[in-house]
């Protein structure tokens, strides 16, 4: 936002796009936070492209040229990406440079000095990427050697702070404005965990399987089949609305209750130990002989079981346990 306004007070025309991946967090906050873009564009009166990297994505997270961050993010190979991407438009524009609004320092693996420079090299645009924030402290670029902008009027922001962009913020009169936190799921180390475990039993996997690692409680009963516990009543319809006709749902009816899933190569056995593991986590966890109804391609049987003890939760669950521990898998 802050680079767009540095370049339109300079007169310089502006087009927006923005990408969008499998591993966005899909929280409230961000919802908030892409109403706020919207906002900004319309009042700015520019165009916002938008396009999806669903498989592209996928494959540097399984194949990434530069390696990881601390946990699956391949931060260098995604910028490499987007900014080919970002590219693609600007040919298709006739557009004479890009303008990101990225700060030297501020991220440890992909911001370095170095590392713009080798990232705009590998994506085809070496010369021609301008950031406005830190540009004094960076190398002249084509479009200020052209006299198309004025580096003077440029910024020398560098490390983790946010202040001086929220000065800055303040000083154009923007108020409000997404929070610094990062979106991306690929850092966090539960996702992480269960991405690593997906892709060990399908190298191939479905963008709604993608999704399903976001929400839930995951428990991996065998190689062919997993089990997805809703935490709360967004969950469980998001979790309804992913699964396929093979798939099974179960619940505890008449007490407050998780959807779970079943999914994979499901059998008597995986769909007892689901129907413990759904009755654990609803409001029925200190009873015996619970009732659990399964739903499967339209018909409806009952289970009767004991809740799940925490030993078995903790033998199959992935990622972090509840004290911290990493779970077996």
């Amino acid at each position: 936002m802050l680079s767009v306004l540095l370049m339109l007070r300079q007169g310089i025309q502006v087009y927006a796009i923005a990408f969008r991946t499998p591993f966005e967090v899909r929280s409230p906050d961000l919802v908030l936070d892409e109403a706020l873009h919207q906002s900004f564009i319309q009042s700015m009166g520019f165009h916002l492209e938008v396009r999806h990297l669903g498989v592209e994505m996928l494959d540097i997270v399984k194949h990434p040229k530069h390696g990881y961050g601390k946990n699956m993010n391949p931060c260098i190979d995604c910028r490499i990406l987007m900014l080919k991407e970002a590219k693609k438009y600007m040919d298709s524009l006739g557009a004479d440079f890009l303008v990101t609004g990225e700060v030297l320092g501020q991220r440890p693996m992909s911001q370095r000095r170095d590392m713009l420079y080798h990232i705009d090299k590998e994506a085809g645009v070496a010369d021609a990427v301008v950031r406005p924030l830190s540009a004094q402290l960076l190398r002249i670029t084509l479009p200020e050697r052209q006299g198309i902008m004025d580096r003077e009027k440029l910024y020398a922001f560098a490390g983790r702070s946010r202040k001086p962009q929220m000065a800055l913020a303040r000083e154009f009169g923007l108020h409000t404005y997404p929070p610094p936190a990062g979106g991306c799921l690929l850092t966090e180390p539960n996702y992480a965990m269960r991405l690593k475990d997906l892709l060990a039993h399908d190298a191939d996997p479905a963008m709604r399987d993608l999704e399903l690692l976001k929400m839930g409680r995951h428990f991996r009963y065998s190689p062919r089949c997993k089990i997805i516990v809703g935490r709360d009543k967004t969950e469980n319809a998001i979790i309804e609305t992913l699964a396929k006709d093979n798939d099974c749902l179960l619940r505890v009816e008449s007490y407050g209750s998780p959807v779970t899933l079943v999914t994979g190569e499901v059998t008597d056995n995986s769909l007892m130990t689901a129907a413990q593991i759904c009755a654990r986590y609803a409001d029925v966890k200190y009873y015996q002989d619970v009732s659990v109804k399964v739903f499967r391609g339209g018909r409806v049987s009952t289970l009767r079981v004991n809740p799940a003890a925490e030993e078995i939760l903790g033998a199959i669950r992935i990622g972090i346990g509840q004290k911290g521990e990493k779970a077996k898998v």
